[in-house]
């Protein structure tokens, strides 16, 4: 699987591909076009393709390359009216993707490059590559995800500033866009600006300029953000989604993909990726042997609350046609908001039965480890005594080599002071987002709805825009905490031979 991590995904492709590609390779059937491009026409005999990285990827791989061409480009097996480009190849250095930076600082690192500059200099290499394609008579094919996706999207505006159907020979294909026109982070809060971050909403990529397929998996916070986000539950899943939630690297994993509806003529195919658990709870299913239980009897209730964040409770993503832009609203409709309580009460009975059957063996995860190897008090004390051991062992090390030892010290208390000064510049940027950027949006917000007559939304949409921007920016600085506890923890444990 593809994991998707924070703004940008993909930083785990490369682990898990290497692991995957060989099934991969052994399942798929010789190369066949289910079906043509969305337009009807297949791309030209020179069709190149251009596949980019997510943030932390600026080279994708070879790897990388291949399980994209092979699920998403060229698909060996593609499910039922699946757009393809077949004929599509990657000369030269292309076999290991388009080299672009991919940074975005906090979440690259303190010394990267912020987000506005890494997609700047992104579309000024993908708009070199395209026109040296262009200029050869060849065909783009440009893969993004997430934040290559945000390059893509602004070289197309850059190729078509008209927002017309173009006749140039580029068509892209993305997942996980910040970028969606009915989803997208950068659109649910378009003309947000954090200066601070070096993070621009930038709004929702042009839907009628070339031939474009948009892959979302379902609760995937940046590319299928709630519509109204003062449901804080709702945010809260989606932030859990960028930590945990995979796209598909096979065929057969995205075959479970549905093509959402549009309005009016479009260039643009949407397809959702259902997910099967809430990323909420996923932290709840890794606590051994009791987890899946309680997290199969909190899900179906959850799950509902959850999707209002969406409108239609019996769905995780918005219902309304995916290519027209859709900015955060305030409350879901009357109509959604009625349906709650009896889908509770329905939820509230199924999770029970879940839970239960966990136990019994026709739960959804029964169990499969015995309570006896919970209470088993060797487990319970191979913990300490690991870490007693180590203790001991670096004691030992200290008084037979202490100069050594008090080297290897200094270098490790250095590196923690280090790692915990990475902290200290994200979290002073992020408050000052929080109390600048925020404000300003907030304060623009209402503004507008005074001028229009909107009272209501002049006081709630400045609230639940705090609520959903606020729970994101608590996700970066979670994540910055994380990322340096863990490295801090590594180089104390180091010390011990």
């Amino acid at each position: 699987m593809v994991a998707l991590k924070l703004l940008w995904p993909i930083p785990g492709m490369l682990a898990s591909v290497g692991a995957g590609l060989l099934t991969l390779s052994s399942m798929m059937a010789p190369v066949f076009a289910y079906g043509d491009a969305p337009d009807g026409t297949d791309p030209a005999p020179g069709s190149i393709g251009l596949v980019m990285g997510g943030t932390g990827e600026p080279i994708p791989g070879s790897a990388y390359v291949d399980v994209v061409s092979a699920v998403y480009i060229e698909p060996r097996t593609a499910f039922p009216g699946q757009p393809t480009f077949p004929g599509t190849t990657y000369p030269g250095t292309l076999a290991n993707g388009l080299v672009t930076p991919e940074n975005a600082y906090p979440l690259t690192g303190v010394n990267s490059l912020p987000l506005s500059t890494s997609v700047s200099e992104g579309v000024t290499i993908l708009n070199n590559s395209i026109q040296a394609n262009l200029a050869d008579g060849d065909t783009s094919i440009v893969f993004g995800s997430s934040q290559s996706s945000i390059i893509s999207s602004l070289e197309m505006e850059a190729l078509d500033p008209s927002g017309t159907p173009s006749s140039l020979p580029v068509n892209f294909v993305f997942i996980g866009s910040e970028m969606n026109p009915n989803g997208g982070l950068f659109e649910r809060f378009v003309g947000l600006d954090v200066t601070s971050l070096g993070i621009r909403f930038y709004g929702a990529f042009p839907t009628d300029d070339f031939t474009t397929v948009s892959y979302t998996a379902e609760y995937d916070g940046f590319a299928d953000f709630p519509r109204y986000p003062i449901d804080f539950l709702s945010d809260l899943n989606g932030f859990a989604g960028f930590l945990f939630l995979q796209y598909p690297v096979t065929s057969a994993q995205l075959a479970t993909a549905i093509e959402l509806p549009t309005s009016g003529v479009t260039e643009t195919t949407y397809y959702m990726i259902p997910t099967t658990n809430l990323p909420l709870l996923d932290p709840v299913r890794d606590i051994p042997i009791i987890g899946n239980p309680i997290a199969d009897l909190l899900q179906p209730d959850l799950t509902y609350l959850v999707n209002l964040g969406y409108g239609d409770p019996l769905y995780g993503w918005s219902t309304s046609p995916a290519n027209i832009p859709t900015p955060f609203g305030l409350f879901p409709s009357l109509s959604d908001i009625q349906q709650l309580p009896g889908l509770l009460v329905s939820g509230a009975e199924q999770g029970i039965e879940n839970f239960v059957g966990d136990f019994i063996g026709t739960g959804p995860n029964p169990v499969t480890l015995s309570l006896g190897s919970l209470l088993d008090p060797s487990s319970a004390t191979t913990g300490a005594t690991s870490a007693l051991a180590e203790l001991s062992t670096g004691l030992s090390a200290l008084v037979s080599d202490p100069a050594s030892s008090l080297a290897d010290l200094v270098n490790t208390l250095s590196s923690v002071a280090s790692a915990a000064y990475g902290v200290l510049l994200p979290t002073v940027d992020i408050a000052n987002a929080l109390l600048t950027s925020l404000p300003a949006y907030d304060a623009s917000l209402f503004v507008d709805n005074v001028a229009a007559g909107n009272l209501l939304d002049a006081v709630g949409l400045p609230i639940a825009a705090d609520v959903g921007v606020g729970t994101f920016a608590a996700g970066i600085e979670f994540d910055a905490v994380a990322s340096a506890v863990s490295t801090i923890i590594g180089d104390l444990a180091s010390l011990a031979p």
